[in-house]
C-alpha cells in the first residue's frame, strides 16, 4: 500500500515537472495569445460603448425614456414586463446593453492594467473610463426615478461621450497605434496645440447643444437649412428656434474651425503621417456630421439619419481626444528633448574645459 502511494506521488511530481516544462517552453505563445485577445476585448468593448451613446440617442429620439416607468432597473417594477411595447423594448435594451458593456469595461481595465500599466496614461484612462460610466448610469437612472429637466439630460450624451473617447484611447494604446504611426517623438508646435485644445473644448458646447435640441424636441422647428427659414431671413422668434439656429451656428464654427487645423496640418505635419492623417478624417467625419444635420430637416427627421448624425460627433470627438493625449505627450517629449540638449551641452563644455 505504501509502495502504490509512493509510486503515485512521484507520478504526480513528473507530471506537475513535465506540465511546468511545457508551460516554460509555450510563455511566449501564450503572452501573444494573452496580448491578441486582449486586443480583441478592447475592440468589443469600444464598440458597446458606441452602442449605449447610439442607444442613449435612439432612447431620445423616439421619446422612450419612460418605456419602463418610472422604475430603475426593473421595468415597471418587474423581472419580465407583462405589457411589452415599442418604447419599453427600446429603453430595456439600452439598460441591457449598458449593464453588459459596463461589466466588459470592468474586465477590460483589470485585464488593461495588468497588461499596459506601465505605460503613462493607462491608469487614468481606465479610473475616468470607469468614473465617468458610473456617472452616465446615475444620471440616467435619476431621470427615470426622479425626472430631470432637459438642461441636465442634454449633458449625459456629453458625459457618455468622455467614457467612450477614454475607452477608445485605451485600445489605441492596446494596439501600440504610437509605434506604427511612429508618434512617440512626435512635437507639436505652440499653435497647432492652442487649436487641439481650443476646438476640443469647444466640442462639447457643440454637443450640447445638439442633445439640447433632441431634448427640448427643437429638431424640425425650423423648416429649412441653413437658415431656419430661407426665405424669410432674421433672428429666431422663440427658445425652441434659438436653440436649433444656436447648434447650426456652433456645428458650422467648428466646421470652419476643423478646416482650418486640417490647412495647418497639410501645409507643416505632411512627416507626421498622424497628425496629418487624423486631421484630415477629422474634416471629413465633421463635414459628415453637418451634412447628416442638415438631412435630418430635408427628410424630416428620419431616425437612421439622426443616429448617423450621432455616430459621426462620436467618432470625431474620438479623433480630437487621441490629439489632446498628442498633446500631452508632446509637452513631455520637449522635455526630454531640451534636457538632454542640456546634458549635451554640459558634457561638451565639460570636454572643452577638459582639453
Amino acid at each position: 500500500m505504501i509502495k502504490i502511494v509512493i509510486l503515485f506521488c512521484v507520478f504526480i511530481l513528473l507530471y506537475l515537472l513535465m506540465y511546468y516544462y511545457s508551460n516554460n517552453k509555450n510563455i511566449s505563445k501564450k503572452v501573444k495569445k494573452l496580448q491578441r485577445s486582449l486586443k480583441w476585448f478592447s475592440v468589443l468593448t469600444t464598440i458597446g460603448m458606441l452602442l449605449i451613446l447610439l442607444g442613449g440617442a435612439l432612447v431620445t429620439k423616439t421619446e422612450s425614456g419612460m418605456g419602463c416607468g418610472r422604475s430603475w432597473p426593473l421595468c415597471n417594477g418587474q423581472l419580465i414586463p407583462e405589457e411589452v411595447t415599442s418604447e419599453l423594448i427600446i429603453e430595456l435594451a439600452h439598460r441591457v446593453v449598458s449593464g453588459s458593456v459596463g461589466i466588459m469595461l470592468i474586465i477590460l481595465s483589470i485585464m488593461a492594467w495588468r497588461a499596459i500599466g506601465h505605460i503613462r496614461e493607462t491608469k487614468f484612462l481606465v479610473i475616468t473610463s470607469l468614473l465617468f460610466l458610473i456617472l452616465q448610469g446615475l444620471i440616467g437612472a435619476a431621470a427615470v426615478i426622479w425626472g430631470q429637466s432637459d438642461f441636465i439630460l442634454a449633458a449625459h450624451f456629453g458625459i457618455s461621450l468622455v467614457s467612450f473617447s477614454t475607452v477608445f484611447l485605451l485600445t489605441l494604446l492596446i494596439f501600440e497605434v504610437d509605434k506604427k504611426f511612429q508618434a512617440e517623438k512626435l512635437i507639436l508646435d505652440k499653435r497647432m496645440k492652442k487649436h487641439i485644445v481650443g476646438v476640443t473644448l469647444y466640442s462639447f458646447i457643440v454637443v450640447y447643444s445638439g442633445a439640447l435640441v433632441r431634448h427640448v424636441n427643437a429638431s424640425l422647428v425650423c423648416r429649412d437649412w441653413p437658415l431656419c427659414l430661407n426665405d424669410q431671413p432674421g433672428l429666431p422668434t422663440n427658445m425652441y428656434e434659438w436653440v436649433q439656429m444656436g447648434h447650426r451656428a456652433a456645428a458650422g464654427l467648428i466646421f470652419i474651425w476643423i478646416g482650418y487645423i486640417m490647412y495647418l496640418a497639410i501645409k507643416h505635419y505632411r512627416h507626421e503621417k498622424i497628425v496629418y492623417w487624423g486631421w484630415i478624417i477629422s474634416f471629413i467625419l465633421v463635414s459628415l456630421q453637418v451634412t447628416a444635420g442638415a438631412f435630418i430637416v430635408f427628410l424630416r427627421g428620419n431616425l437612421f439619419i439622426a443616429l448617423a448624425h450621432a455616430f459621426f460627433i462620436s467618432c470625431l470627438f474620438g479623433m480630437l481626444s487621441y490629439f489632446i493625449l498628442l498633446t500631452y505627450r508632446s509637452n513631455h517629449n520637449s522635455t526630454d528633448l531640451q534636457s538632454e540638449q542640456t546634458a549635451e551641452m554640459k558634457s561638451s563644455s565639460s570636454m572643452v574645459t577638459v582639453k
